[in-house]
């Protein structure tokens, strides 16, 4: 035979030798070593690890033994997707940098790992298209349930939203649960867990008006339903009282210690006379203490201050804050709680309203004295 034959033959494949498979090279174990360091099958082994057939106690010993041996890890992700593991728990919020939703987290987790379920956070940005993909990524990875954190604007764009993502998780065995945001029409597959905004501006306006302030600068949010909810509590407490709105001193914005000092000091400028402010939350009230602290006043000597949030920095404050406290780990709690116990049908709760409650500490003082 010529050289030229052979080199025929061997690129036709007709003399070449069978092809062997190639050997994991990145140094993880197969299932199929572990098959045979127990000396039972590929089934044997699945079975064992999965749970979900009966197998001698002989047999399991080798099989775990031979998982130990060599270090195998099996895949969680097939095993999630074919129900022999419990679904994680997703948290999506728009910053995961805030005090408040921080604790929020904080609470899913503790909640989550005393279930045995996994928590994961993610961060949107206030980018709605990001918020419709950790969702639909959610579902894809079937998470036991899909924790969305945060006010909203309650319109029919956000009615839309939340009704596809309910029933897109509720149709692979997932739930959503909205925590501080507006609750969805009746009949839409989601948990609503929220606490009482209106209830604790009510107590932190109350708290202010029973110490004779009259004229009380109030710094609002925009929009969202939250900072409507507080404003409505605000509104109850002057009526409560028989003290007229005065429009001049509602100044809305957003949720921050910039604008806060920003709309202190213009209202300062703008001659507007105040003895009190209501902030609408406690990075607002911070910036507003610096810019009393700018114009030469005095927390409270000149001007009492109450917030909303209770975040841990409130009572290191100087004067420490008189503010409402929101459960802000319990809303973590309730919510993974709510879902999970859903999934086993252990409870048929969609609504739940967490009260809060005011914590008067030294940044308020009484005119009646």
């Amino acid at each position: 035979m010529s050289d030229d034959e052979t080199t025929s033959r061997t690129l036709s494949g007709q003399s070449a030798k069978p092809r062997r498979k190639r050997k994991r090279t990145d140094g993880r174990s197969t299932i199929r070593d572990v098959a045979a360091r127990a000396g039972v099958s590929v089934a044997t082994v699945s079975r064992t690890l999965g749970g979900n057939y009966p197998v001698s106690t002989d047999t399991r010993a080798r099989v775990m033994e031979a998982v130990k041996a060599l270090q195998y890890v099996t895949n969680v992700h097939a095993r999630a997707l074919s129900g022999q593991v419990a679904g994680p728990v997703a948290l999506v919020m728009s910053d995961i940098t805030g005090p408040s939703l921080a604790h929020v987290a904080a609470g899913v987790e503790q909640e989550a790992a005393r279930h045995g379920r996994l928590s994961l956070v993610c961060a949107t940005h206030d980018d709605a298209d990001r918020e419709d993909d950790l969702v639909q990524m959610m579902r894809e990875q079937h998470a036991a349930a899909v924790v969305l954190v945060g006010g909203a604007v309650l319109n029919k764009a956000y009615e839309r939203r939340m009704t596809e993502y309910a029933q897109g998780l509720d149709a692979v065995g997932s739930r959503l649960v909205l925590v501080g945001r507006p609750s969805l029409p009746t009949g839409v597959p989601a948990t609503v867990v929220e606490y009482d905004n209106r209830g604790g501006a009510f107590q932190a306006a109350a708290h202010l008006l029973a110490g004779g302030h009259r004229h009380i600068l109030f710094l609002g949010g925009e929009g969202i339903n939250t900072a409507l909810q507080r404003r409505d509590g605000f509104l109850d407490a002057l009526r409560a009282h028989g003290v007229p709105f005065e429009e001049e001193l509602e100044v809305n914005g957003p949720y921050t210690r910039a604008s806060g000092f920003l709309r202190t000091r213009d209202a300062l400028r703008a001659g507007l006379e105040f003895t009190a402010i209501f902030a609408g939350t406690d990075m607002v009230a911070v910036g507003a203490m610096a810019a009393l602290r700018e114009a030469g006043l005095s927390v409270p000597g000149d001007i009492s201050l109450v917030a909303f949030d209770d975040v841990p920095f409130a009572a290191d404050l100087t004067p420490a804050l008189t503010t409402v406290r929101v459960p802000y780990e319990e809303l973590g709690r309730t919510a993974v709680r709510l879902a999970l116990q859903r999934e086993e049908r252990l409870t048929d709760d969609d609504h739940v309203v967490l009260s809060t409650q005011l914590v008067v500490r030294h940044s308020t003082r009484s005119l009646n004295r």
